[in-house]
């Protein structure tokens, strides 16, 4: 089969691999019909290099149809059309059962010391086969997949394996409270799908942070209040946003960028200089290390009023990256975070998939392009060219 895989930093290639095969009685085969390019496929492309492989299969944003089944599975059967979470859980253990199935206890990847097992995301989550591809093998078939009608187009349902759970997750987490204000930085494909659940939700105040104009002017179309930040380099950025809620602040904030905030050039020029060490030197600094790009998260935590809430839900790698708790601290602030628990929001979300497609599903996507473009789709995406805001390959 076709699969997109890794080589290098800045360097994926679209191969030919073995085709996945049932290895447990309760594996599925599906063949993908559609599958997404994520921002967090970027820190891959760009920064987390000492925890791959050259030849890796990346992506954890598919869905498609069901091939075949092994000899245990009964929950779906060959011909079903299923989405497959990101998360590789079990659904029967302990974490499983509070619907923390981003902390499966089944797949938790314990030489690292980190949670569930991931779709196409290095080894620190299991370095399981990812869904840009052709074929994907999914275990816990009578668990995972997500099964969805025939009829509608792909774009109404693959978000459902990333996308709209990890917005919905953020909005939940953020917790805004009746009549109360949110303000999202980084309207990348996470933080614009946050601003229309929120707005499904009757939060009433919306700002929007980015500084791609494409990503604001999407975000101005559904209804919110836009920030450049270009329009706020001399960091005049907080006074702004509290003249905008009051004085105060907005109630919560999701940041939505992520390791690779722009602003921070010290932890660039980290990341750029640790690139150039052997990958288990590398691999062994990040594990022990600050090194992340925190421009955001420092934004967020200035941004929001004191007793307020900021829900993470961009990417972080770095072990001791330095966070100003005295701040925190005085402000009050709830800080709450972690990978998206799919199947905990999957039955709440479906409801909304529907003709009158509330949430903009399939308009979503910027640009839908053959596997074989790939390589160029993640060069264009990391550098936030051609407009592209959400990638769906189709194989």
């Amino acid at each position: 089969m076709r699969a997109v895989t890794w080589h290098g930093k800045r360097d994926v290639r679209v191969d030919t691999v073995p085709d996945p095969v049932i290895q447990q009685p309760t594996d599925i085969i599906v063949r993908i019909t559609s599958t997404g390019l994520c921002g967090s496929d970027l820190h891959l492309y760009e920064v987390l290099g000492p925890f791959l492989d050259k030849g890796d299969v990346l992506g954890h944003e598919p869905m498609g149809v069901v091939e075949a089944v092994g000899a245990e599975v009964t929950a779906v059967a060959p011909g079903d059309r299923v989405v497959i979470p990101f998360n590789v859980a079990c659904g029967t253990c302990v974490m499983c059962g509070q619907g923390l199935h981003s902390q499966c206890e089944t797949t938790q990847v314990r030489e690292h010391g980190t949670g569930a097992s991931l779709f196409g995301y290095t080894k620190l989550y299991g370095q399981v086969p990812g869904g840009q591809a052709e074929l994907l093998r999914v275990p816990f078939g009578n668990f995972l997949p997500i099964k969805v009608p025939q009829g509608p187009p792909d774009d109404r349902f693959v978000y459902l394996s990333d996308v709209l759970p990890t917005a919905w997750q953020a909005v939940a987490y953020a917790d805004v409270p009746d009549g109360g204000s949110l303000a999202v930085l980084g309207l990348g494909p996470v933080g614009d799908m946050a601003t229309r659940i929120a707005r499904h939700h009757g939060i009433e105040q919306i700002i929007g942070v980015d500084l791609v104009p494409e990503r604001l002017e999407r975000a101005r179309a559904n209804g919110v209040e836009v920030i450049d930040l270009r329009d706020h380099d001399g960091g005049d950025l907080t006074e702004h946003v509290r003249e905008r809620t009051g004085g105060r602040g907005p109630d919560a904030v999701i940041e939505a960028v992520g390791m690779e905030a722009h602003g921070s050039p010290g932890a660039k020029l980290a990341q750029q200089m640790m690139s150039l060490l052997p990958d288990p030197v590398e691999a062994r600094i990040m594990e022990r290390a600050g090194v992340d790009r925190l421009h955001a998260l420092y934004a967020a935590i200035d941004i929001v009023r004191r007793g307020g809430t900021i829900s993470l839900s961009g990417v972080y790698g770095g072990m001791t990256d330095p966070l100003p708790l005295l701040t925190m601290f005085d402000k009050q602030i709830q800080l709450r975070m972690g990978q998206a628990n799919v199947k905990r929001w999957a039955d709440d979300i479906l409801p909304l998939l529907t003709d009158d497609d509330p949430l903009g599903t399939e308009t979503f996507a910027t640009h839908r392009l053959p596997l074989e473009q790939a390589p160029d789709a993640y060069e264009k995406f990391q550098k936030k060219q051609d407009g592209t805001v959400k990638v769906l390959f189709q194989p």
